[in-house]
């Protein structure tokens, strides 16, 4: 029998390359969005008899209850995502972040699966060679890594789920974020041709959209053998500073100039390097290099300026 993914927030920046992925496996999706962005991202599915489509809340329980109940799966990307925005609206954060997702939670059965992105980023500020695992301790600093924190502590008392802690995820999507550490840096040496970087010698953890996608159908497929646990997913050979990660998108765009800001302090202020050992364990290999995705982010802005507020 085809099982039936439910994808809350699934036109998004994960979910666009997600469903069509899931669809393609052979998997019944119905996707739940509000579309708060306008896009259209999932327009080339549209043709999918396995696909449906729903424009909702995901803080409306009257919403969220009836599709619930046809679904095997359940992968929950709804959700205001990064510091930035979070900051920016805290209440919107709260209730899209949090309560709706422990809402959700609170209609699962108990057979049914639910796969979930958390965050690297709860992981906060180290020292220098800060090295963590899954046991490591979380020191969450913005409010959108505290929530994943403590929603991920819901999570795992549900008897069937898997948290994945993504690290900085990067690539090409139908919607597009721009804003993602390697897409804004690569953006900037496209169109600006410069950089200036605070903190340029903090590191973090890699992973491109395309290789989130595979993990959940990982998981999906290694269900029993890896349900009740928590995964870092990464790159391991991208654990790099904002100055090494300018050093690789200057290979390829090489009038690309970064210099250091003599003062000031960056607000996001995670530094660490993430092991990926434990997904890798389950026969998890990535397929897409910090390489492979600057170079395909160099295509896409080829195509893609953001000229909302511009007059060139």
């Amino acid at each position: 029998m085809t099982k039936h993914i439910l994808v809350t927030g699934g036109a998004g920046y994960l979910g666009s390359i997600m469903v069509p992925d899931l669809l393609e496996a052979g998997y019944k999706v119905t996707v739940l969005d509000s579309f708060l962005y306008g896009q259209n991202s999932l327009a080339h599915v549209c043709n999918n008899d396995n696909f449906s489509v729903v424009r909702g809340d995901v803080r409306i329980e009257s919403v969220v209850k009836p599709l619930l109940a046809k679904a095997d799966i359940v992968i929950p990307l709804a959700a205001l995502v990064g510091a930035p925005i979070c900051s920016r609206d805290p209440v919107g954060a709260q209730t899209v972040n949090h309560d709706s997702v422990i809402m959700l939670f609170k209609n699962l059965s108990k057979e049914q699966q639910v796969l979930m992105p958390t965050t690297n980023s709860a992981y906060g500020s180290g020292e220098e060679g800060n090295y963590c695992t899954e046991e490591s301790p979380l020191n969450p600093i913005s409010k959108y890594a505290i929530d994943k924190v403590e929603i991920e502590k819901e999570l795992m008392q549900h008897p069937n789920a898997i948290s994945f802690r993504l690290a900085t995820v990067f690539g090409m999507s139908p919607r597009m974020r721009i804003d993602l550490l390697v897409n804004d840096f690569t953006y900037r040496a496209v169109h600006d041709r410069f950089v200036v970087l605070f903190e340029s010698s903090f590191k973090r953890n890699y992973i491109h959209v395309r290789d989130v996608s595979r993990v959940f159908q990982h998981g999906i497929a290694n269900f029993e053998k890896m349900k009740g646990q928590v995964y870092n997913v990464g790159l391991s050979d991208a654990n790099v500073s904002k100055k090494e990660l300018c050093e690789r998108v200057q290979k390829h765009i090489p009038d690309f100039v970064f210099i250091d800001a003599p003062v000031g302090k960056d607000p996001d202020q995670r530094n660490y390097i993430v092991s990926n050992e434990k997904l890798e364990s389950t026969g998890f290999k990535q397929t897409h290099s910090l390489d492979f995705g600057i170079q395909e982010l160099i295509k896409g802005y080829t195509m893609l300026r953001n000229t909302k507020y511009g007059n060139v």
